[in-house]
């Protein structure tokens, strides 16, 4: 005869659940209620005020109105257990080569950590059978990092990325959404104080105030998601050999210092070629080049044609927009 499944306690189920989260390689881990605290609320109401002022450039997804409604992406959502990835890897691009920020160096980390989760999410529902869940990535429109903050994750930092403090704000975020009520854990609070490195250190002034980042004046937005065949003069004159992204204002950070732990999760680990990109070379390499170069990465987002938009700008030649192809 089978025996009833014993269930447990609450407290006892987000310790294990932690424990478990902490096995596929998460640290920091973090619950909030999704109720919501009064910060949250602040979050959703900058959020608001961010998308108002057009900050978010061409990203129209932004304005999903999910980002605002979390039960819509799980009908009946109580709790959400917030992870962190640290990719960060104490390594450097050579002198000399084009810089690629530094979550892109390794495997695409939308699937590593979607994967993981949903392995949590699995572990979760056999602990307590019927339990509904959603494992969350940054496409989710989910305001990820004020849940993490809600979570006890780390802070928002006054360049808009999360901060914790052993990790830095070198962290990849993702969400498990889940219909169980669990103890939530206490909110982190903020400590960056009177620092302003990150704001100071931003070649195009995109940080317009503490906490708000324009997208318009980003040199990673520009790098990205910008489709447009050449980038703003303005933007141009200042990518520093930034191509794919920029870590400019989270290596400014005193919170990013040298005792930061170095990653040695495999799937965190840089391909070579990332930390010697030469602009000559790579304008020559053949979309299918790319194609290869570029497989399991979050940097397919950036087309063939937009690298060598982007390394022209970086690295310009004489009479080298003449001869690049086009979108």
């Amino acid at each position: 005869m089978n025996q009833p499944k014993i269930i447990p306690s609450g407290s006892d189920l987000a310790r294990t659940l932690k424990q478990e989260a902490r096995r596929l390689g998460f640290d920091p881990v973090g619950i909030a209620s999704a109720a919501g605290s009064d910060r949250l609320r602040l979050r959703t109401a900058a959020l608001e005020r961010w998308l108002a002022a057009g900050h978010h450039g061409s990203m129209a997804w932004m304005e999903d109105p999910r980002r605002r409604q979390i039960e819509k992406l799980l009908p009946g959502v109580r709790s959400l257990v917030a992870v962190g990835l640290s990719y960060y890897v104490r390594q450097w691009p050579q002198a000399g080569s084009l810089k690629v920020a530094r979550y892109g160096w390794g495997r695409d980390y939308h699937r590593v950590i979607e994967r993981r989760l949903r392995q949590l999410g699995h572990w979760l529902e056999a602990q307590v059978p019927g339990t509904s869940w959603r494992a969350c990535v940054d496409t989710a429109p989910l305001l990820d990092k004020a849940w993490a903050e809600e979570a006890g994750l780390g802070w928002i930092g006054k360049h808009g990325n999360l901060i914790h403090r052993q990790r830095g704000s070198w962290l990849l975020l993702g969400h498990l959404l889940t219909s169980l009520e669990l103890p939530a854990d206490q909110a982190s609070e903020s400590l960056c104080g009177r620092c302003s490195r990150c704001i100071d250190a931003c070649p195009t002034t995109a940080i317009r105030e503490p906490f708000v980042v324009d997208a318009r004046r980003c040199i990673a937005f520009h790098t990205i998601e910008n489709r447009d065949p050449s980038l703003p003069a303005e933007l141009s004159e200042n990518l520093q050999g930034w191509v794919a992204g920029c870590d400019i204002c989270q290596e400014v950070c005193p919170w990013n210092g040298d005792a930061l732990q170095s990653s040695e999760d495999p799937d965190m680990q840089p391909r070579p070629w990332l930390l010697n990109l030469q602009g000559p070379e790579a304008l020559g390499w053949s979309d299918q080049e790319w194609d290869e170069r570029l497989r399991a990465s979050a940097l397919r987002r950036i087309k063939p044609w937009m690298w060598r938009r982007n390394i022209a700008a970086a690295s310009p030649m004489p009479d080298l927009g003449e001869t690049l192809p086009g979108p």
